[in-house]
Order: structure tokens, then C-alpha cells, then sequence
């Protein structure tokens, strides 16, 4: 990896001047770092010492001539997620893969990030949504020290059968999903949940009834409530 594949994209510094800590924000599957910087003037009321960045993912996407993509989805189906985990095809795990390969870009700009404010990881949280909720719970956990904490819209915790073992920190996990959701259905939000949980995460899943592939006004109290108990 070198300087010209190091994540880029708009930020919003902190409302106060002084950067306490830092939020990441993780974008979704064929859109880039502008479709969620805009969350973050809802954050900052709450959070003035918060700097907040929202990094384009490092690959052109497949589908669309003008957003990126974390990993490739050229063989996703809904459905994958409201089938038992042992009957999940070869194209589940080829997406595990590639989170599991291209989270070093993430690691990269949060080291970079830290070392620029000179803060520790605790004082830095994830936010993402579809996509980059994958990627912020493939990148959270397999950090130490901790990070603050993970806030997943719309996603999914991928390649669960190697999960335990790659765990190196237990950061809380905030889960907000519609339960109408028609891309990443809620069975994917509920078998996290059930996954973190089980290996000792402190894990709580909202469930949005009615809102489909989203973040809706209340996702955004919740995620600004909980950024606010763990960033301080």
C-alpha cells in the first residue's frame, strides 16, 4: 500500500477548534465518502470536540461508473443472510475475504488519523452503514487497543466461522437495522448481534420497523447517544 492508494475523502472538523476524538464514517456499496459526511453537522451539535472523517472506499464499483466498493458484491443475494450459517455459499465467503484483505486501508487511516491528533484509539469510533458496517466490524475487533466503539446501519458481521478466533479487542456495537430492509435484510443485524454477543460484545440492536435499505431520524438519536457515552 503507498501514499497514492491511502484513503481520501471530505471530513468535518471539530465545531470547538479542538479535536478530542474522531469519528470515521464507513460508506455504503457504490457511493463514496460525500453520501455520509452529511450525518456529520447531526453528530457534531452533540459532539463539538468530535472531528469527523468519511473516507471514499479504495475501489471503483463494479455496478456504477461513478461510486467505489470496499469488496466486490458481483455475486451477492439477500438471501444469504436468512439462510443458517452452514448452508452460506462460496460467494459469502469470497465477500469475507475481501473485507478481511482490504481492512488494512481502514487500519491505515485510523493509525494515521491518531498519530495526527495525537489521541488514543479509545477516543475513536466507527460508523457504517451496508457496506461499511462490514467493514467496521471486520476492522473494530481485530484492533488493540480498543477503539471506542462501532455503530453498524444496515449491515452485516461476515465470516463468523473464523470470528472467535481473530478477536483481539471487544469494543461495544451499536446495531441499527429496517426491518423492511430489501438489500442487506434484518436477519443479517439479528445473526451480529447474536455473534458478538456470544463472544462477549456489549451488543444492542435497534430494530426500525418498517424503513427499508436506510438511516432514519431515529437511527441518528441512537447513534448520537451512543457516541456520546463512549467518546465522553
Amino acid at each position: 500500500m503507498t501514499a497514492e492508494t491511502a484513503l481520501k475523502g471530505p471530513m468535518l472538523p471539530a465545531a470547538s477548534g479542538t479535536t478530542k476524538s474522531i469519528v470515521i464514517l464507513l460508506h455504503g456499496y457504490g457511493a463514496d465518502g460525500n453520501d455520509l459526511i452529511g450525518l456529520a453537522p447531526h453528530f457534531a451539535r452533540a459532539l463539538p470536540d468530535t472531528a469527523f472523517y468519511s473516507p471514499n472506499a479504495p475501489f471503483p464499483c463494479e455496478m456504477s461508473p461513478f461510486g467505489r466498493q470496499w469488496f466486490s458484491l458481483a455475486e451477492y443475494d439477500p438471501e444469504f443472510f436468512r439462510r443458517q450459517p452452514e448452508t452460506m455459499s462460496g460467494a459469502l465467503r469470497a465477500m469475507a475475504e475481501g473485507a478481511a484483505k482490504n481492512a488494512a486501508y481502514i487500519d491505515r487511516f485510523i493509525d494515521t488519523l491518531l498519530a495526527e491528533h495525537d489521541l488514543p484509539a479509545d477516543k475513536l469510533a466507527l460508523i457504517g452503514f451496508s457496506q461499511g458496517t462490514m467493514m467496521a466490524l471486520q476492522t473494530a475487533p481485530r484492533r488493540d487497543p480498543a477503539l471506542a466503539g462501532v455503530v453498524g446501519f444496515s449491515g452485516a458481521l461476515l465470516g463468523d466461522e473464523a470470528f472467535a478466533s481473530a478477536i483481539k479487542t471487544r469494543p461495544p456495537v451499536l446495531l441499527v437495522h429496517g426491518t423492511a430492509d430489501p438489500v442487506v435484510p434484518i436477519e443479517a443485524s439479528r445473526l451480529a448481534r447474536d455473534t458478538l454477543t456470544s463472544n462477549g460484545f456489549d451488543t444492542e440492536l435497534h430494530e426500525r420497523p418498517g424503513l427499508q435499505h436506510g438511516i432514519d431520524e431515529e437511527g441518528i438519536m441512537l447513534a448520537t447517544k451512543f457516541l456520546q457515552e463512549h467518546l465522553g
